[in-house]
């Protein structure tokens, strides 16, 4: 695919540096790209500078934690203004947000016999690349990896990090609503990530997207990588539904894991684009922001 509207780099819990993101992704064909890492901006400058050299369109981009329901949900937020006050405060709250997690993962797996997870964690996600962001869970499975505490990162998630774990540390994330009233305060088209990756039932995940949709949401993300046909196909029922358009991408975070940059699953035709709304004249490109 040409379009990618959703990657990570090492600003996140990406395995490669923002700039490696942008080639490898015009390596695959891509040339118009979102970065969309988690609840931060610091991967923009510099994946907008190597996009610009190589003549790619370029958007900027994040995924901002919130809360729904009692679960932890994701929207992706594209083309806003980066220094919205809105965004600023929001995006510094979940910062310290992300740093408290982090160092309460540590001691919670330094209490099962596990020390030196946080500062492990933190060394491993700076020999990716330098990032003033906290470690996220992928950098805790590689240390308990890397350390002889599981066999690999499948088998730390299961045990300890994955949902309902001890490493599952809740965040008091914003609610949805306040997260998608910020995101279009600071001009941005807003779009649902992965409804299907939620542990939901299929009424339950029609209410979110209903409040999604109430709360001021432009898109719902079809597809996401290469999951089941089935998904997609649920997803566009509901995108129709509530007359919205749909967005897609990798969900790209490193090579040979859940996807690769510029594949995923086709969109259904008759839905509208999100891509579509990004025209030459309107990105908002981040090396011209002064950023």
């Amino acid at each position: 695919m040409d379009v990618d509207l959703h990657c990570h780099s090492t600003a996140s819990d990406g395995a490669l540096a923002p700039a490696v993101v942008v080639a490898r992704a015009h390596e695959r064909g891509v040339r118009l790209l979102a970065l969309t890492d988690h609840d931060t901006l610091e991967g923009l400058p510099e994946a907008a500078a190597a996009a610009a050299q190589l003549g790619m369109q370029f958007i900027n981009g994040v995924e901002l934690s919130c809360t729904w329901g009692g679960a932890t949900i994701h929207i992706l937020g594209y083309g806003f203004d980066l220094h919205a006050p809105a965004l600023v405060e929001a995006l510094d709250a979940l910062h310290h947000g992300r740093w408290q997690r982090a160092e309460e993962i540590g001691k919670r797996l330094a209490a099962k016999g596990m020390p030196g997870a946080f500062e492990g964690a933190r060394a491993l996600q700076q020999e990716l690349g330098c990032s003033a962001n906290a470690p996220a869970r992928p950098h805790f499975a590689d240390y308990l990896v890397r350390s002889g505490y599981v066999k690999d990162r499948a088998e730390a998630f299961r045990k300890w990090l994955g949902s309902g774990k001890l490493g599952d540390v809740k965040q008091h994330w914003p609610e949805l609503a306040e997260t998608v009233d910020t995101l279009r305060r600071a001009g941005a088209w807003v779009s649902l990530a992965h409804p299907c990756h939620y542990d939901f039932t299929r009424s339950k995940r029609r209410k979110l997207v209903a409040d999604f949709a109430s709360a001021g949401g432009h898109a719902l993300e079809v597809v996401n990588g290469m999951q089941p046909a089935d998904q997609v196909g649920t997803l566009a029922i509901l995108a129709r539904e509530f007359g919205m358009l749909v967005s897609a991408g990798s969900d790209f975070h490193a090579p040979g894991q859940w996807s690769e940059l510029g594949i995923y699953r086709p969109l259904p035709e008759d839905l509208p684009a999100l891509s579509a709304r990004f025209k030459p004249s309107q990105m908002a490109f981040v090396n011209s922001a002064g950023i």
